[in-house]
């Protein structure tokens, strides 16, 4: 047998320790939706051509297999939506470890510490990529026939049933469970990776630039954690990027403008309180916040024009009142009175010789 399909089915109970025998043969197995329950049996190593395990949306009740990592064909992981728990790093895991897992989900459980960053090396399907492009996971029977591998995923925020899997699809979902610590930099080294979502954590640190090369990353999803930091200016490289959630961070600055950055919305980026740039209505200003206002050459002049007015005006009511104190003090001045009768007498004199003229 090399397939054995049991999801979505009403199946309770515990899988038996020892159903796979040293001679199992199987390529698939999923069991995934039911409420099978219990530790995941050990005896699974035995399946070493096993390249599909779902065991999601169950209720087993363990730590995290890393003795699945001696199964050298594995290529898809899915252990989402159960109640596993406990740290993913241990001594199991060597460096021939789960190299040919494409997709690896360990989404909706209990585990906690820091991300496994030794699986993450180990990840050689993800570095160099998939050989055989446009072309389905599955297995050839019975001459030219052939027996595609489906799955259940969430991609790009929306859980889907796929009939059949492409071998360029890559996908790494650790969210919702209670990870800390910064996001390893090994993580940017996966090129060929596809979908990455680490949301509803307790992760903190910056957002690795490494993410930078990650040229083949359709969607990209880290929200509700602690990141800190600002949205590396090299995203801007990710072309194929169609889905993005930094929501419920800590991030600061400017948001990257242009290209594909100009389509997402404010919720990308709501909840981070430090973040500016389109498409938020928080506008960024000179290094990134307003500056005061400088003192220029104009304002300068334009004080010493004022100043120079209000002297003059100055000048000219000491003036004033001084002659008014002098002429109500001492009297009649009579320099004050020949001036004033000079005046009048040009000011009558002229006006009594146009009168003259007109008769």
């Amino acid at each position: 047998m090399s397939v054995l399909n049991l999801y979505m089915n009403n199946f309770h109970g515990e899988v038996p320790a020892e159903m796979f025998r040293k001679s199992c043969s199987l390529q698939s197995f999923r069991i995934d939706s039911n409420q099978v329950e219990g530790p995941i049996p050990q005896s699974l190593v035995n399946c070493l051509d096993l390249e599909i395990l779902d065991l999601g949306n169950n209720n087993f009740i363990d730590t995290f297999p890393s003795w699945l990592g001696k199964l050298k064909n594995l290529q898809v992981l899915v252990l989402r939506s159960n109640r596993l728990y406990g740290h993913i790093v241990n001594p199991e895991v060597v460096a021939s470890s789960f190299s040919n897992l494409r997709i690896i989900d360990l989404s909706q459980n209990d585990f906690h510490g820091s991300l496994p960053t030794k699986i993450f090396e180990n990840l050689y399907a993800m570095i160099n990529g998939s050989e055989k492009k446009g072309e389905y996971m599955g297995y050839q029977y019975s001459g030219n026939n052939y027996m595609y591998y489906g799955l259940l995923l969430t991609i790009k925020g929306l859980e889907r049933q796929f009939m059949r899997i492409l071998t360029i699809l890559m996908v790494i979902d650790f969210s919702n469970n209670r990870f800390n610590g910064q996001i390893p930099d090994i993580l940017g080294q996966l090129h060929s990776l596809v979908v990455l979502n680490l949301s509803h954590n307790s992760l903190t640190g910056p957002i690795p630039s490494s993410f930078g090369n990650l040229s083949m990353l359709e969607s990209l999803d880290l929200s509700s954690n602690k990141l800190q930091g600002r949205i590396p200016q090299v995203f801007k490289n990710l072309g194929f990027l169609a889905v993005l959630n930094l929501s419920q961070n800590n991030l600061t600055g400017p948001i990257p403008s242009g290209k594909q950055f100009d389509t997402f919305t404010n919720d990308s980026y709501s909840g981070n309180l430090g973040l500016c740039g389109f498409p938020l209505s928080k506008s960024c200003g000179n290094n990134d916040q307003k500056q005061p206002p400088t003192k220029t050459d104009a304002d300068d002049d334009a004080l010493n024009w004022k100043f120079s007015i209000l002297m003059g005006y100055g000048c000219g009511l000491v003036f004033g009142l001084s002659t008014g104190y002098i002429v109500f003090t001492t009297g009649k001045p009579w320099w004050v009175i020949k001036i004033i009768e000079r005046g009048q007498q040009k000011y009558f004199g002229r006006k009594i010789r146009r009168v003259g003229g007109r008769k």
